[in-house]
This record gives C-alpha cells, structure tokens and sequence, in this order.
C-alpha cells in the first residue's frame, strides 16, 4: 500500500482548513484516511499549524511520501531535519545527544527569527496608526481654522450690522431734538 501524507480539505467556500492526515494513495482527496496527525490554516499571518511531530517523524520514517506542500510543512515544523539528524546517527556519524543539540539549536533560531518577525510587523503597525492619528490631526486642525474663521467673520459682520443699526438711531435721535 502506498502511503501519503497529504492535506484534507475542510472549512467554508474561500475560507480553506485542512487537516494533515495519512492516506492510501488510491483515497480520494477528502475521503479515508489512515490517521489525523494535524491542522493546517492558510487564512492566518503566519500560518498556523498544529502537528504532532512524534506521529509526523514515525510515517515519514516509515515510509510514507508527502505531498509538496505537506513536505514544505513538515520542513517548517523540523520533521524533515530531525528525520536527517536521525540518519546520521543511524550511520555512526553522531550520537543521539548531539542530533539533538543540533536540533534544539535550530528550533532556537527558528524561534529567534519568528520573534524578529512579529516584532517588526508590530512597529509598522505601530507606526501606521500613529501616522494615520497625526494625520488625522493635521485635518482636525485645518477644519478647526476654517471654523474659526467662519465665526470670525460671522461675528464682524454681526458688529457691522450692529454699528449699522446704531449709526442711524444716533441720527435721529440728534435730529429729534433739533425739530422741537
């Protein structure tokens, strides 16, 4: 029997989510399947995957061929280094303590880089609103102008029309006693 590693199709019509199961090679695509060893979800930033690395390392050494994709995961995760480090101490090459060093030290790295990642989308997001909030401000202070010089010049045409009113109340007032 063949064996594959393959994803499993799930979620809503333009939201996919998959499932990392072992397959027959002759199953359809979302049928049987022999085992669920994870989750895959595209739709996330980073993709987020859930796998069991114990069962994922034992079908792999075992025989199982994944697809390219799944490949792909399974190199991400540290199956595909781990299944090498293993065959070197297979060989004599290294110890069992050693494979696992090496192994620690990049899942280390991997970490480091994956931190170094999410920080500086982080600052740029940090960075975008506080353009965006100063921008904003810029706006809030143009119309605020407007405002005020609208007002100004409401309120000078108000003193007009009241010095205007006043202007010809004076006058007759002084012509009032003149007549009498």
């Amino acid at each position: 029997m063949a064996t594959k590693i393959r994803l499993q199709r799930g979620g809503r019509k333009g939201y996919a989510f998959y499932s990392i199961v072992i397959a027959d090679a002759r199953a359809p695509r979302d049928g049987r399947f022999t085992e669920k060893i994870g989750t895959y979800n595209p739709n996330t930033n980073p993709a987020t995957v859930d796998l069991n690395f114990d069962r994922a390392l034992y079908w792999i050494e075992t025989g199982a061929q994944p697809t390219d994709t799944v490949r792909n995961i399974l190199s991400r995760e540290g199956v595909m280094l781990m299944k090498h480090l293993r065959g070197g101490v297979k060989k004599g090459a290294f110890d069992e303590a050693t494979a696992q060093k090496k192994f620690d030290a990049w899942k280390a790295d991997k970490q480091k880089g994956l931190e170094k990642i999410a920080a500086e989308e982080a600052k740029a997001k940090k960075d975008a609103a506080a353009k965006a909030l100063d921008e904003e401000k810029k706006v809030n202070e143009a119309i605020a102008k407007k405002v005020a010089d609208k007002k100004a010049a409401a309120a000078a045409e108000a003193a007009e029309a009241a010095a205007a009113e006043e202007a010809p109340a004076e006058e007759t007032a002084a012509e009032a006693p003149a007549e009498a």
